[in-house]
């Protein structure tokens, strides 16, 4: 599926309404959860990813599932056995822990599920779309190359950055030579699109 601002290929899209792996249980446990939460449940938003991000969530749920949980599970297991429990610091830390990674599985569980697969490449015709890598020449002449990608996949050390962001809103549906102003708390910040590709960059 190709995605800009203006259309999006609905016929193309790819979208997978659950979790294959093993990892498909996760939600039962961590449904008897009752920790109150302290900001607002994003994880049944619907938005796009690239396969190499859904790929990523759905290799940390494995892990999380097959590696960790069951781990930290036997930790809480051994330390419960020590003796009182609400003096015993090792208890208490290994509880913790374990809550925090059935969160972790139960937002992983979500976000496969809502989550639109944009794996169609773009034309080369110098647009950029949902994926596209973009050089951006500034008027000091500094280069600098985004990616846009979805809202779960930001990556400041590679410069990748969300759809919604102001920078990202701006790039989409450009081509190669037009000018792009994004308004920042600093100020504004103008640059020329000189090159728009949409497969990475060869080593």
């Amino acid at each position: 599926m190709i995605v800009d601002h203006r259309r999006i290929c609905a016929g193309n899209r790819r979208h997978l309404g659950h979790w294959r792996g093993s990892f498909r249980c996760s939600s039962v446990a961590a449904s008897t959860m009752t920790r109150r939460r302290t900001r607002p449940d994003t994880s049944g938003k619907p938005g796009y990813i690239t396969p190499e991000g859904y790929r990523r969530f759905e290799e940390e749920a494995d892990r999380l599932w097959n590696v960790d949980r069951p781990k930290m599970a036997k930790a809480v297991q051994v330390a419960a056995a020590e003796g009182d429990r609400s003096e015993n610091a090792e208890y208490q830390y290994s509880k913790q822990r374990l809550a925090a990674i059935d969160r972790r599985l139960r937002f992983l569980g979500q976000r496969l599920k809502v989550l639109t697969i944009v794996d169609e490449t773009p034309p080369a015709d110098g647009r950029v779309y949902f994926g596209s890598w973009v050089t951006i020449e500034d008027e000091d002449g500094v280069t600098q190359t985004y990616r846009v990608v979805g809202p779960d996949e930001i990556d400041a050390a590679k410069k990748w950055i969300s759809m919604d962001s102001p920078v990202g809103k701006a790039l989409l549906s450009r081509e190669v030579g037009d000018e792009i102003t994004v308004r920042r708390p600093k100020g504004e910040v103008t640059g020329e699109i000189i090159e728009v590709r949409n497969t990475p960059q060869e080593d």
